[in-house]
C-alpha cells in the first residue's frame, strides 16, 4: 500500500473524526456529513433552506427528471422525498425515471438534459465519470448493500477462501464485482486469474449458487439481504467490511449544465435528497413502506432491516467526499479498473461540484 493512500486514509479517518464534533452551523464548509438544519453557510433562501424549517412552497413548481433504479432499496431517499412532500418544499415536481440501461447510457442521458440527476452506486460510475460525461457528484447518500454471499457447502467462509472459485455476478462493470475485487485483492488473490466471475441474471445468481455452478454470489440489497435468508448460504463480507465502514457507497450527480446554469435548483435538489436520506435513516420503517408501493422486493419489515443495517446517516458532502472519491480511484486502479496514469485527487475535483455552501 502506498504512502500516499495511507495518507488519505488517515486523513479522511481524521476528517470525519473532527467533523463529528463540529456544530451544525459548519458542516458544509468542513465537509463532513450533511444533516438538516439551518448551518450559517447555506443560502437561507426558501429554496435552500431545509423542508423542515420553511412554509409550504408557494410558487410554480420547477419539473425535474430524476434517474433511479427502483428495484435498488438503497435509493429509498428519493421515493421518501417525493412522498413526503420534501420535493415540494424545496420548489421541485421531481418525476422519476426508472432507468435499466447501461450506466454509460444512464450518465450519457444526464449529461444531454433527458434527465436532470441520479442516484447511483460510485463504484459503477467512477470509471464512465473518468471518461469525461457532464455529470457532477454533488453528495454521498449512504454507506452499506453491497454482500458477498458464500456456499456453507463449498467451504466458503471468508476472502481467502474463494481462490480458484466461482463468483456469479450480475454484470462484468458491477459495482459487487469491482468492490469485492478489491478485497480479493487485499488478501493477495489476483482478482482476474484466481476466481471466475461468471455473469448470470441477476435474480438468478442464487440459482446458479445451489445449482454448483458457483460457489459464491456479489450483489446488492434487496436480493441478497433475502438470499442469506437462506440457511446454505453464508454472509462472507459487505462493503461495511473493515476501512469501507465509513465510506459511502452511493451518490447523487446531477447534469453539469443544470449546475452551472440554475445552481438554486441543484441546491435545492441536492437538499431535497439528502433530506431524504435524513428520514430513512431516523425512521426506516416509513422508508420501507413507501418504497415497497414503489414495487420493491421484500415485506417491509425486511426492507426496514436493510435500510437499518446501511448507514443512511452518513451522507458526505465537500472535503470528505472529495477524500472518499480519492480514495475509491486510489483502489479502483490496483483491480485495473480506473487508469493508473489517472491522478485521483484532480480526479475527484473535476468529477465533484459543490452546491450546497
Amino acid at each position: 500500500m502506498t504512502n500516499d493512500l495511507l495518507s488519505r486514509r488517515r486523513l479522511l479517518r481524521a476528517g470525519a473524526t473532527v467533523a463529528a464534533a463540529l456544530p451544525l452551523g459548519l458542516t458544509a464548509t468542513a465537509g463532513r456529513a450533511w444533516v438538516p438544519g439551518p448551518p450559517a453557510p447555506f443560502d437561507p433562501g426558501p429554496l435552500c433552506a431545509p423542508a423542515a424549517a420553511t412554509e409550504a412552497w408557494s410558487g410554480p413548481l420547477r419539473p425535474i427528471k430524476l434517474a433511479w433504479n427502483a428495484n435498488a432499496v438503497c435509493t429509498a431517499a428519493a421515493p421518501v422525498a417525493k412522498e413526503r412532500g420534501i420535493f415540494a418544499a424545496h420548489g421541485l415536481d421531481v418525476e422519476f425515471i426508472n432507468f435499466g440501461g447501461s450506466t454509460e447510457a444512464l450518465l450519457e442521458a444526464i449529461a444531454t438534459g433527458k434527465a436532470d440527476a441520479g442516484i447511483g452506486m460510485a463504484l459503477r460510475w467512477l470509471k464512465p465519470l473518468e471518461q469525461g460525461f457532464d455529470v457532477k457528484i454533488t453528495a454521498g447518500l449512504h454507506g452499506g448493500c453491497l454482500r458477498l454471499l458464500g456456499a456453507k457447502s463449498a467451504g466458503i467462509s471468508d476472502i481467502a477462501s474463494l481462490k480458484g472459485k466461482t463468483i456469479a455476478i450480475s454484470d462484468h462493470a458491477s459495482p459487487a464485482k469491482n468492490f469485492f475485487a478489491l478485497l480479493l485483492s487485499d488478501v493477495g488473490i489476483d482478482p482476474d486469474r484466481e476466481v471466475e466471475w461468471r455473469q448470470y441474471p441477476a435474480d438468478l445468481l442464487n440459482l446458479a449458487v445451489e445449482k454448483g455452478e458457483a460457489q459464491a454470489l456479489a450483489d446488492a440489497d434487496p436480493r441478497t439481504f433475502i438470499w442469506l435468508k437462506d440457511p446454505r448460504f453464508t454472509e462472507v463480507a459487505t462493503n461495511l467490511t473493515g476501512i469501507f465502514a465509513t465510506r459511502s457507497c452511493c451518490v447523487v450527480a446531477l447534469r453539469g449544465s443544470l449546475i452551472r446554469n440554475d445552481r438554486a435548483v441543484a441546491t435545492a435538489l441536492t437538499r431535497a435528497i439528502l433530506e431524504g436520506g435524513h428520514r430513512v435513516a431516523t425512521d426506516p420503517v416509513d422508508a420501507a413502506g413507501i418504497f415497497s408501493n414503489y414495487g420493491g422486493k421484500g415485506s417491509v419489515e425486511d426492507l426496514a432491516a436493510m435500510l437499518r443495517s446501511h448507514t443512511h446517516d452518513h451522507r458526505p458532502v465537500g472535503v470528505i467526499l472529495k477524500q472518499e472519491i480519492a480514495l475509491y480511484g486510489d483502489e479502483l486502479k490496483r483491480v485495473n479498473v480506473i487508469r493508473r496514469s489517472t491522478d485521483t485527487a484532480k480526479f475527484a475535483d473535476r468529477v465533484y461540484a459543490d452546491v450546497l455552501s
